[in-house]
């Protein structure tokens, strides 16, 4: 059953009564405290969350928006509150610091040029081949498809296609010698 917020209690809180404000600390803390520190699993965080739910009481009474009536609840909501927005600020700005050892993931950039360029010498030794000869390097070694399938595909029978490969392969290490 809550505790209602008895005129006597948030007459005292209003003056900012110092023995008042430390009993309603002292009797409420506590499970304000188990509340954070069950929803956040970390004692210091909750420590200070706990400390703000007081100072936002203060701040309420002196801005004349005092609880109406369960003191405790008003406590738990306010805590609610800012708990809510700690998992919002910390799921928009991680708190863990990156250790000094961790790897770069990015590719180095000698490495990327690279391969653009190897890309260009391939893209540059394929366009010299014939459309039948890029359509089974694409099918074959793009799309991974086996012989039977190219095949089927191109309505050929498969030594065909065997045919078509070894010349395509033949002629795109040709093209790609000379323009490398």
């Amino acid at each position: 059953m809550p505790i209602l917020a008895g005129q006597t209690e948030l007459d005292e809180l209003r003056s900012l009564d110092s023995q008042a404000v430390g009993a309603v600390f002292d009797r409420y803390y506590p499970d304000v405290y188990r509340f954070v520190r069950y929803r956040l699993n970390d004692e210091t965080t909750a420590e200070d969350i706990a400390s703000e739910v007081f100072v936002r009481l203060l701040e309420a009474i002196k801005s004349g928006h005092p609880p109406q009536t369960s003191l405790k609840a008003w406590l738990l909501g306010t805590a609610a509150h800012i708990v809510t927005d700690h998992f919002r600020q910390s799921y928009r700005r991680p708190t863990d610091e990156l250790p000094e050892t961790l790897p770069d993931k990015r590719p180095d950039p000698i490495v990327d040029v690279e391969q653009r360029e190897r890309t260009r010498h391939l893209q540059e030794a394929m366009s010299k081949l014939t459309d039948e000869q890029q359509n089974v390097l694409t099918l074959r070694f793009g799309q991974g498809y086996s012989l039977e399938e190219t095949a089927d595909f191109l309505k050929k029978n498969v030594n065909a296609v065997k045919q078509l490969q070894f010349r395509a392969l033949a002629a795109l290490n040709r093209s790609a010698g000379e323009i490398l």
